[in-house]
């Protein structure tokens, strides 16, 4: 297989990651790259930094001029970063030396490097917020449609309490919308241009060089830090614990699908199922493992990030190379998380006479707990819960249901106490806030 599976034709389709791949692209950074220094050229021509006509003839290159990223490798590979190459391609390719000198005004590698990384992750961010809608959406209605349909909750992989289809559905959707509505806050914390020179002091922008970033951060439409932060890898650190946050919720949501949709439960079906080479009856949750797979694997490079955040003085070839095999990786993932997300949502099908089965198939055990509160009107709580218990016990030993010998020791207990639909508490009610919330986006 390939060295990643977001570059891999064989994997093209199981790990897709949609229009999010293209950000990730060398032609995408070296783009970008381009994209920065023609707005910092422009920003310098206006504030009389750099002649501007020669800030005039810089930006407009930058628009027009095309590097081929295989180019820069070899120098690459020899400087560490690709920005020497890239500006040595650009200054050649503008054919203009009066002009060309000029690219590049007191900046460092690391301010272009930096804030072209923010121009792709701007994109990268709008992209999720479409999927994310879209996801919540889709389950807003679904848990809408099924509030009361009662199934099975279920705690250490046992019977706990009965729920509704719809609560369970609003479990998997109330933190995606969390998520959105923290995206204005992230996009200011996260989205900075960076803009301060060889070693964070930017000695050499000019005479004022915080309306130079500032005015760069406009240009571009990213935000101003009012600091250098080439050392501090808060933003990145910020914008994938966020991701962290979407990808829990949609592995939660495999791993639950992925329970109910095995042979044992059947409470679910999907739209999307694999098959196997040697088993025709299989339908295999392909979608809901892969949550659980990507999930696994933002968990492990989300720690090289940590790690990498810790640079040695002003700036860390170390931890900076280790920021850039891990963070492609990470948004890519992402990206394929809510292109599966999306998918699983718009397909799934609940099975409400299998849900009934279960709710009943366990002898009514499945109650016990509102047996136990009913019992407890008439004395203490204490004693109600051992009676509760010796109840249970006798059902699973004589495989009656609980109903049946809890009514012949206490006959007048409320007609509907084992029934699911009376016993579904707030489920509906929670059901119905995601649903009213989903709306509202």
């Amino acid at each position: 297989m390939a060295a990643s599976v977001f570059d891999s034709s064989l994997y093209a389709r199981l790990f897709d990651c949609g229009e999010a791949g293209r950000l990730f692209t060398d032609s995408a950074a070296v783009r970008a790259m381009l994209l920065v220094e023609g707005a910092l050229a422009k920003v310098q021509g206006t504030q009389g930094v750099i002649p501007e006509l020669s800030a005039a003839a810089i930006h407009r290159a930058s628009l027009e001029i095309r590097v081929d990223p295989g180019a820069l490798a070899e120098a690459t590979g020899q400087n560490g970063v690709s920005v020497p190459a890239l500006l040595d391609q650009f200054r050649s390719e503008m054919q203009t030396p009066e002009h060309a000198q000029y690219v590049h005004w007191g900046a460092t590698s690391q301010d272009i490097l930096d804030t072209a990384l923010m121009l792709r992750l701007r994109q990268a961010l709008l992209l999720a917020e479409a999927d994310l809608r879209e996801v919540i959406k889709t389950l807003g209605k679904a848990a809408k449609d099924h509030a009361h349909l009662p199934m099975p909750a279920r705690t250490y992989g046992q019977h706990a309490t009965p729920t509704s289809f719809g609560a369970v559905l609003a479990e998997w959707g109330m933190p995606l919308i969390d998520a959105l509505e923290a995206l204005p806050a992230l996009r200011k914390e996260t989205l900075w241009v960076s803009l301060s020179g060889a070693a964070s002091t930017a000695s050499a922008l000019g005479p004022d060089a915080a309306k130079t970033r500032a005015d760069l951060a406009q240009a571009l439409g990213l935000n101003d830090p009012h600091r250098t932060w080439h050392m501090d890898r808060s933003p990145i650190l910020h914008l994938v614990d966020w991701q962290g946050r979407v990808m829990a919720a949609l592995a939660h949501m495999g791993q639950s699908l992925l329970g109910l949709t095995n042979s044992d439960t059947q409470e679910l079906a999907l739209s999307q199922a694999g098959g196997s080479s040697t088993m025709p009856q299989k339908q295999n949750p392909v979608s809901p493992s892969v949550l659980v797979a990507l999930n696994h694997q933002h968990g492990g490079l989300r720690a090289t990030l940590q790690a990498a955040a810790a640079h040695q003085h002003q700036r860390d070839g170390g931890a900076w190379f280790a920021e850039w095999l891990a963070l492609p990786q990470i948004c890519l993932g992402f990206a394929s998380a809510l292109h599966h997300a999306k998918a699983l949502s718009a397909g799934i099908t609940p099975h409400p006479m299998q849900m009934r089965h279960n709710l009943d198939a366990g002898l009514g055990l499945i109650h016990a707990e509102a047996l136990s509160f009913a019992l407890a009107e008439r004395m203490p709580r204490p004693e109600a819960q051992r009676v509760t218990k010796a109840l249970a016990h006798d059902a699973l030993d004589k495989r009656v249901p609980l109903a049946d010998l809890a009514r012949a020791d206490y006959p007048d207990l409320p007609a509907d106490l084992f029934r699911a639909e009376a016993q579904l508490g707030h489920a509906p009610a929670d059901a119905a806030a995601f649903a009213a919330r989903a709306e509202k986006l």
